[in-house]
């Protein structure tokens, strides 16, 4: 029997693209995505009522405008960057770019709160030739790190906001609640490898248990990770995750800007944080969730309606845009890398192999 290669493997494995991955249901995902924003653009041109809103649309700093475009590349190479150092430095700059931007791009597109993109880090890494272990537990280390400046400012600023440290209107009751469940969440994830780091995935009977039993023990490790990357101080990962939280708030300023005012800085960013969560509800792209999040509670902590909403809408324009359109790119390229290249993220293998040696160590033979 002919030996097999790693790149026919890879090409075959290629063959098991998940379905909602495939280019062309992408394509049609990027194209109502599209038209969903146009007709977001019509209603405000058009429906009765929105007369401050356009009034301050017509009399918007283009300036302002341009710069929340950059702000938002500024994050989205964040996000890259952090990437790239949380999964493997030794990948290349080229494919850890085309990776990290299409799965920011598959965020945009699928209604799935960030599992879209996920799913396809798990897919190219796998072709690439990244272990499956190393590539669950860098995944859960990627999603908490890049989530903690989120939890950090809503822990931090809630407090503050409290004790009136910082100026600006400050609802005492969502304040309060908002800034326990960051705690309480904070705690929680700080528990989670303890608790789960006693499980042994070996010793369950029936193979759904056991599946239950190893994904618990990789979320408990891939946390654990998180830890691992702070104390070790990898610059570039922590830094990629500030800067991906940093430069997004920074475009939501300038879509303020951009208006002719805003809020005070800790009311702003305490009310982006909590309105972010809109982004849980299953929506392409986010629409209606965040946008209605956002807004809901930049108005709670002081702002004027028109002014929120026009700025939420001209920022969330590329905070969508942005992503989706490099991503796309982005993601054409990563098929062309995969099918030309031989395990792109091979070079990764030796780092993936210390978290076997530590599970044989934890459940010796």
């Amino acid at each position: 029997m002919a030996a097999t290669t790693p790149h026919d493997q890879s090409s075959a494995g290629a063959a098991h693209m998940p379905e909602e991955l495939n280019p062309r249901h992408l394509a049609r995902r990027l194209v109502a995505l599209a038209l969903l924003v146009g007709l977001v653009a019509v209603a405000v041109g058009s429906l009765p009522g929105l007369g401050s809103l356009r009034s301050r649309f017509a009399r918007a700093d283009v300036v302002f405008l341009v710069l929340i475009g950059l702000l938002k590349l500024g994050s989205c190479l964040s996000n890259v960057v952090a990437f790239r150092d949380v999964f493997c430095k030794r990948m290349s700059w080229r494919f850890s770019y085309q990776l990290g931007m299409a799965e920011q791009a598959t965020n945009v597109l699928l209604p799935t709160g960030g599992a879209g993109g996920l799913a396809l880090g798990v897919w190219a890494l796998r072709q690439g030739g990244m272990p499956t272990e190393h590539i669950a537990r860098r995944s859960v280390a990627f999603f908490v790190l890049t989530s903690i400046p989120n939890f950090a400012c809503a822990a931090v600023l809630g407090p503050l906001l409290l004790t009136g440290v910082f100026s600006g209107h400050v609802p005492i009751v969502a304040t309060v609640i908002f800034s326990a469940l960051a705690w309480a969440t904070a705690a929680l994830i700080a528990a989670l490898p303890l608790v789960l780091g006693r499980i042994d995935p070996d010793h369950s009977s029936g193979p759904l248990r056991r599946r239950l039993r190893s994904g618990a023990v990789l979320l408990g490790d891939g946390i654990h990770d998180t830890g691992v990357l702070l104390r070790s101080g990898q610059w570039q990962a922590i830094v990629g995750a500030i800067g991906y939280l940093g430069f997004d708030i920074g475009a939501l300023i300038a879509g303020f800007a951009a208006f002719g005012g805003g809020l005070p800085l800790a009311p702003l960013v305490f009310g982006y944080v909590i309105g972010q969560l809109g982004g849980l509800i299953p929506i392409p792209g986010g629409i209606g969730g965040i946008d209605g999040g956002l807004i809901g509670a930049l108005v709670l902590y002081g702002s004027p309606l028109s002014q929120a909403a026009a700025a939420v809408l001209a920022y969330r324009a590329f905070q969508l845009g942005v992503p989706a359109a490099l991503g796309a790119i982005a993601f054409i390229r990563l098929r062309a890398t995969l099918n030309s290249s031989t395990d792109p993220a091979a070079a990764c293998v030796p780092l993936a192999q210390a978290p076997s040696v530590v599970a044989l160590q934890r459940f010796p033979a």
